[in-house]
């Protein structure tokens, strides 16, 4: 983008106020991740949900002094005003004529799954051979589409981008601001279908994307899919993958330890492959039917192939020495990739940070000019230390403006020892691929157990946000983080929900919440269980106390009068509904009301659990519980005269009982990605990877005995893998034996022997290609969490909460 405010007002017929010559080249859409204000405007979005106009004053605070709104609020003084009928309007005429003006050679992916993961394989394949824009992480909304195309630049070649629709009537106004030359059809599957009337519907509502594309590739498998494609668009070039011969690009041979062979239109491409599963191979033919189309010559997409990533298009989070956090993106750079990187480091609010940023390579554009656009976008971020490594890059060090080192490669800056003078930062890791800054993250993480827990960030928010997709947009959402964030890390994934506006947070013990204040957690934080020596410390670091009985209630109020404190206390009042639990029962109101009466005490939420909402055939008992809370609730708010928040839905709660979400809901399992019903799983996204590596593979002869106390031995020679991870680490013991399997290239293999401390052991025989060093999943797909709690005879709760803090935890945000 570069446009003059008076050149936005006139494509959009916008009305400005201000000065109309200021130039926007950016607009930003989240005034936390403001990571330049330079030629920034901050677009007010409103939706049906929430207004975005309430965080123009934090956009303001930032330093944008440019802003599109609906409105116009005159006690900003000296900003420039774009005033717009409508916020989402807006957006997608300028991309609209953004990208219809920009003259680039367009992909356009659609479909229910693998939209991201071949934008970004064919991203990684062509970002070298063209220059290339691409939509970031999974940008593909009505809203998200338009912030993708104002991306393109006038140096852009290509340009591939992700068109994601949940409902009908959806495609046809995102095909007319973006139509693609290249149509990618991908996998359609269960994805938003509850949303359609039929899977035909779904198709239809999908492919309305190509309707003046040049070439569609579609998956042909689904004979539906191909039937009406072809009905459709006969007249196009029309190129189908898949598994069927019948396909133009099919997988011709797919034998064990061989290489896979794929067929384009007669010709052969051979390419070794580690994951052989259904998906990838998919995703494998319709990425070699783009780079065909694009002309890449055979040998360069066996090449590219050989090379791709299993899409870790990631970031990620990891503790490290010396109370720093290092942020590991050290897999390619260019500047967009650089943009997101600054825009993650916004989430963090560690005061102190510093920079490692390599040279940017195979990009055809002039040097001066594009480490000029580096340093400016660095020098904002106000980093106390720049660490460049490059000839190229070194030559503009003058451009930084921090105090800055430069370097020829990474083993000099790694000699230099300046990295292990840093304490309390956050150090983020920013590099193209040839300089191997992947080391750097080796030095300085703090755990360097091969055994990790990987939590992604981005699906916990998918999921937050599938949960709020069904209540009321007035509804608040209060996240469990306690038990460690079961099991996740409490601090980590509550600043990350601070960040993005829960309303609370709720710990079982004082503790939790202390050690969160500690970090900087502003959030409101309830106490479910509070100790009777807590409560001068709850009231110390502005905690909020369930108050479950008159006892706790006395003896806290006496705690609130010793303080000094001198306004009313928030307090949040337990009912007893028939968990028999803890809680105030209906006998006790009245009592209970007078109490509150005479006490400086504000009741901020009133609230009850539900024992089985998990389980339809206990739903006549939990609608009982429903009924009473109501009851109960609503006579105590009478009584008081004013009306708390009520709340009774947990995760399940949220699904099954939509109707009872009354002021706030409590999210706990269900963020995580496990819901109790199939059809709302299919929708939620996995959180958590449990992984390791295999430290040996060893051959046991027929008779010969595996592990303590001899519990497997061998009826014919057999191939065992020894894993560093054992009961130590949070294996239950009871899973041994052939009980359990874990994972290893797409394939379960059963744990063989006792487990041990600090290690067991797997019978690898029908692994294929299996070798030491090779990655074994304890959970996440194969098996997944609830699989895994299955063989341990618990709840997923459990499984988490029990993973040892000696496992390293690895924040990963796509």
């Amino acid at each position: 983008m570069n446009y003059t405010v008076q050149q936005i007002a006139e494509i959009t017929n916008a009305k400005v106020i201000g000065d109309k010559n200021l130039v926007v080249k950016n607009i930003a859409y989240d005034s936390r991740i403001i990571y330049s204000i330079k030629n920034t405007a901050f677009i007010a979005i409103n939706t049906h949900k929430n207004s975005g106009e309430k965080f123009i004053e934090s956009a303001i605070d930032r330093g944008i002094n440019i802003i599109i709104s609906e409105h116009e609020y005159p006690q900003f003084e000296n900003i420039t005003w774009i005033i717009v009928k409508n916020s989402v309007d807006f957006l997608q005429q300028l991309a609209k004529y953004h990208f219809e003006n920009s003259h680039l050679r367009s992909i356009g992916i659609t479909g229910s799954n693998g939209k991201t993961i071949l934008k970004e394989w064919l991203y990684q394949c062509l970002w070298n051979e063209f220059p290339t824009v691409k939509s970031p992480k999974s940008f593909n909304s009505q809203i998200g589409l338009p912030l993708s195309l104002l991306q393109i630049n006038h140096s852009h070649e290509l340009g591939i981008f992700e068109v994601g629709i949940s409902h009908p009537n959806e495609m046809e106004k995102l095909e007319n601001i973006f139509h693609p030359q290249i149509g990618l059809l991908t996998h359609i599957g269960n994805a938003h279908a509850a949303n359609f009337s039929s899977e035909e519907e779904l198709i239809d509502e999908k492919i309305k994307l190509f309707k003046d594309s040049e070439i569609i590739i579609y998956n042909g498998d689904h004979s539906l899919v191909d039937q009406k494609i072809k009905k459709l668009y006969s007249d196009k070039k029309l190129i189908s993958y898949g598994f069927k011969k019948e396909n133009q690009v099919f997988i011709k041979k797919n034998t064990k330890d061989e290489n896979i062979i794929v067929d384009y239109f007669g010709e052969e491409i051979s390419f070794p492959a580690h994951q052989r599963d259904e998906s990838t191979l998919t995703n494998a033919t319709a990425l070699i039917a783009v780079l065909k189309v694009l002309q890449v010559e055979n040998k360069k997409i066996v090449e590219k192939i050989n090379l791709l990533k299993a899409v870790e298009m990631r970031l990620e989070a990891i503790e490290g020495i010396k109370g720093n956090i290092i942020i590991n993106d050290s897999f390619n750079l260019d500047l967009d990739s650089l943009k997101t990187a600054l825009q993650f480091l916004k989430e963090y609010n560690k005061p102190k940070k510093s920079l490692v940023l390599t040279d940017i390579v195979g990009v055809n554009t002039n040097s001066q000019e594009l480490y000029e656009e580096v340093s400016e976008l660095v020098n904002e971020q106000n980093f106390d230390s720049v660490f460049l490594i490059g000839d190229e890059i070194s030559k503009f060090s003058e451009l930084f403006k921090s105090k800055t080192y430069t370097f020829i490669d990474t083993r000099e800056l790694i000699e230099s020892k300046h990295l292990s003078e840093i304490e309390n930062q956050i150090i983020l890791l920013k590099g193209a691929r040839k300089f191997e800054i992947e080391k750097l993250k080796d030095i300085l993480e703090l755990r360097k157990h091969d055994t990790v827990l990987e939590i992604n960030l981005n699906a916990i928010l998918h999921n937050i946000n599938y949960h709020k997709s069904l209540l009321k947009p007035g509804t608040k959402m209060m996240a469990m983080v306690k038990a460690n964030a079961y099991g996740l890390g409490s601090y980590e994934i509550s600043e990350f929900l601070q960040h993005h506006h829960i309303d609370y947070l709720g710990v079982a013990f004082a503790d939790e919440g202390v050690e969160l204040r500690k970090k900087g957690i502003t959030t409101p934080i309830v106490v479910m269980n509070p100790e009777q020596h807590s409560y001068q410390t709850i009231i110390e670091y502005n905690l909020e106390p369930e108050i479950y009985s008159f006892r706790v209630l006395e003896l806290f109020y006496e705690a609130v009068q010793k303080s000094g404190y001198d306004k009313k206390y928030p307090i949040h009042i337990k009912l007893e509904t028939g968990m028999h639990r803890l809680g105030f029962k209906d006998s006790e109101l009245d009592q209970l009301s007078e109490t509150l009466s005479e006490k400086n005490l504000k009741v901020q939420s009133i609230f009850s659990h539900l024992s089985s909402s998990d389980m339809p055939e206990e739903k006549e008992f939990t609608l009982g519980q429903l009924k009473t809370f109501d009851k109960n609730s609503s006579y105590l708010i009478e009584k008081l005269g004013y009306a708390p928040l009520r709340h009774v839905l947990n995760s399940s709660g949220i699904t099954s009982y939509t109707g009872h979400q009354y002021d706030m809901v409590r999210i706990g399992i269900g963020m995580l990605g496990e819901s109790p019903d199939t059809e709302i799983q299919k929708q939620l996204q996995s959180v958590v990877s449990f992984k390791t590596v295999i430290s040996q593979i060893s051959m046991v002869e027929d008779g010969e005995s595996v592990g303590y106390s001899r519990r497997f031995k061998a009826d014919h020679p057999t191939k065992i893998a020894t894993i560093p991870v054992g009961y130590a680490d949070g294996i239950p013991r009871l899973i041994g034996n052939q009980v359990g399997s874990l994972g290893v290239n797409k394939t379960l293999a059963p744990i063989v022997g006792n487990i041990c401390m600090d290690m067991m052991m797997i019978n690898v025989e029908n692994v294929p290609n299996v070798k030491e060093g090779d990655m074994v999943t304890v959970f996440n797909a194969k098996p997944s969490l609830k699989e895994f709690a299955g063989y341990c005879k618990t709840i997923t709760y459990e499984v988490l909460t029990s993973i040892s803090p000696r496992v390293k935890r690895i924040y990963i945000k796509d």
